[in-house]
């Protein structure tokens, strides 16, 4: 029979060892946090470049508008669902809340390819310009990215591939809105396609880098 003094005192030796845990922030607001850093880089965009430009070419093309709203939106909903499924219970139909704004994202960019009009004072960027568009969005991911994954490892995800996915999408999208606000060419076939790459580029380094920061193996 074991001694109970024995059981006690192994007990207290391990238990004078336990770190308290503090408790995670709820979903939303741990989203709320990271948009912060997006409103940081946006507040530094417009006080450099101004909003007249953004609003006069969406004043002739309001298509973009709706382009960059469905990027904001998938950027906000991207992350939540993120913080959401990185708490144990969450189903995973969470990884849908962002197909929604992202349908209006990709149908609004696309619909600027189908107009034969272009919006006033702007014209269409051209292959070297639209090469900047990908250095610009690749850019800004990587720190609204390293900033995601390091909330995300706090929360120990057990999806860590659909996380980093989500983390990826978030990033992109936040980075092609915030490149509203100093874009000066219309939506052509050129410039959507290179937007479209830098985003999968971002998404695809994300799953490949960020699913092996979110494992815990």
């Amino acid at each position: 029979m074991a001694d109970p003094r024995s059981n006690d005192s192994l007990i207290a030796a391990l238990s004078a060892e336990l770190v308290p845990v503090r408790r995670l922030l709820p979903p939303w607001l741990r989203t709320v946090g990271w948009l912060a850093l997006v409103a940081t880089f946006a507040v530094l965009l417009f006080a450099h470049y101004g909003d007249e430009p953004m609003l006069r070419r969406w004043a002739g093309a309001p298509d973009l508008a709706w382009a960059a709203l469905g990027a904001a939106v998938t950027a906000i909903t991207a992350a939540w669902a993120g913080f959401a499924l990185a708490v144990p219970g969450r189903s995973r139909a969470w990884a849908w809340l962002p197909l929604p704004p992202a349908l209006l994202w990709i149908g609004a960019s696309g619909l600027g390819c189908l107009r034969t009009w272009l919006a006033p004072g702007t014209s269409i960027a051209t292959v070297h310009q639209s090469a900047d568009c990908l250095v610009f969005i690749i850019a800004f991911s990587i720190p609204l990215s390293a900033l995601l994954v390091w909330l995300l490892r706090r929360a120990c995800p057990l999806r860590p591939l659909l996380a980093a996915l989500l983390v990826g999408l978030a990033s992109a999208a936040a980075s092609a809105c915030l490149l509203e606000i100093c874009h000066a060419y219309d939506a052509a076939v050129t410039d959507l396609l290179t937007h479209a790459l830098a985003v999968g580029i971002v998404v695809a380094a994300n799953v490949a880098m960020g699913g092996r920061l979110l494992s815990r193996r």
